[in-house]
């Protein structure tokens, strides 16, 4: 409305003016070689406003003729395009509904022509994967291959799609390929865990731990999980192979490993197989002293024998603190059995039952009130580990 305004008022402008101009015409006077032009002012600059709006005409006919020319020639390439898109978008729908066949039928066309045939191919090669075709889903990774900036992509999802299988060694053939480091990706560093878990490789997953931490891929409580595993285990295979290797293992550790009880359990396991006895009851000693806890309760029983006394006297100081403490007492109770004490094991049972009423103990107890001839208490606590679930 302001532009029409604008125009109005201008035209009115030039209506008013005109009769000035027309009385005071000018003269304007061009030569150019042996042509002469002759003509008012106001003659001259009509024509030159003509001039100008043939010039406009002539480019939109030029610019409009290119693009017919243009359009008509890739004309086909923007169809494929766009069928390229539909193809992508239907593929898409195909693998959010979990239908693996359209999946992959929509992103294989859809990759020809596509903006992002990459991603195509990808989501083509995990459809036929879920159908089981193998074949297809190679052929699609290797043409992803092609592409440079996609080769770790198209290894770590063939990787992960042999573990899928249960092919674990050509899997392990990539991966080394990759050579996890710190600088590598977090899902090649992901499929490196995984993996090696599936191999019971320790070794390796032991040497990438402090990348691990480094990088923070796990949260505290998983890595704490996957660090004692590994720990104990490789702790448990040294053991196995000689006493110097087990120390080797264990220096290995840090010092706030050496404090968790379940490696330092395994380490006392390992000593005690090399009949170091003393030194593995001095550890367990010195960590029941300072943080008793259920894992060692649960693994003195079988550390420690009748003839340790000093273990047992420094156990029966905790009465105080830990006498409603489950694991505590099937830890006394099984010590009591192991000096034929059925008595003192038949007291540890009951206040288990009383803490921590379950089958077993239950069961446990009334085998030991058995073993002392009372079968009455022993028949009724039989009748209540049946109705314990």
């Amino acid at each position: 409305m302001i532009k029409v305004l604008v125009y109005v008022l201008l035209i009115l402008i030039g209506l008013c003016l005109s009769p000035l101009i027309i009385g005071q015409s000018g003269y304007v006077y061009i030569a150019v070689g042996e042509y002469q032009i002759e003509t008012s002012l106001v003659a001259a600059v009509v024509g030159l406003i003509v001039f100008y709006f043939a010039l406009q005409l002539l480019e939109w006919a030029i610019m409009l003729l290119l693009n017919l020319v243009l359009n008509s020639r890739y004309l086909p390439t923007k169809w494929r395009q766009k069928a390229a898109k539909k193809h992508t978008l239907a593929g898409a729908l195909a693998i959010a509904e979990e239908n693996w066949p359209a999946a992959e039928t929509a992103m294989a066309k859809g990759a020809q022509q596509g903006e992002i045939p990459l991603l195509n191919l990808f989501a083509a090669a995990r459809a036929a994967h879920h159908q089981g075709k193998t074949t297809a889903r190679d052929h699609y990774l290797t043409q992803a291959e092609k592409s440079p900036v996609a080769k770790t992509a198209v290894n770590t999802s063939r990787a992960r799609y042999f573990i899928k299988q249960g092919e674990l060694s050509q899997a392990r053939a990539i991966v080394d390929k990759l050579e996890p480091t710190s600088k590598s990706s977090e899902p090649v560093l992901k499929l490196a865990i995984d993996l090696y878990q599936q191999q019971q490789d320790w070794q390796a997953l032991k040497l990438l731990l402090p990348i691990i931490v480094k990088r923070k891929l796990l949260s505290d409580e998983e890595l704490q999980t996957l660090s004692i595993k590994t720990n104990t285990i490789l702790l448990a295979e040294a053991a196995k192979i000689s006493e110097a290797e087990l120390e080797k293992c264990w220096q290995w550790l840090s010092k706030n490993d050496r404090k968790q009880d379940t490696l330092l359990v395994a380490y006392a396991h390992g000593l005690n197989g090399f009949n170091r006895h003393a030194q593995a009851l001095k550890l367990l000693s010195k960590q029941l002293k300072t943080a008793p806890s259920t894992t060692l309760f649960s693994a003195l029983p079988q550390l420690i024998s009748a003839d340790d006394t000093d273990i047992r006297n420094l156990l029966a100081r905790l009465e105080s603190t830990h006498e409603n403490d489950a694991d505590y007492q099937i830890c006394l109770a099984k010590l009591a059995l192991q000096q034929r004490d059925a008595k003192q094991a038949k007291v540890h049972w009951q206040n288990v039952c009383r803490i921590a009423p379950s089958r077993q103990s239950w069961l446990s107890l009334a085998q030991i009130q058995e073993q002392l001839g009372e079968n009455t208490a022993a028949a009724q606590n039989y009748r209540k580990a049946a109705n314990t679930m």
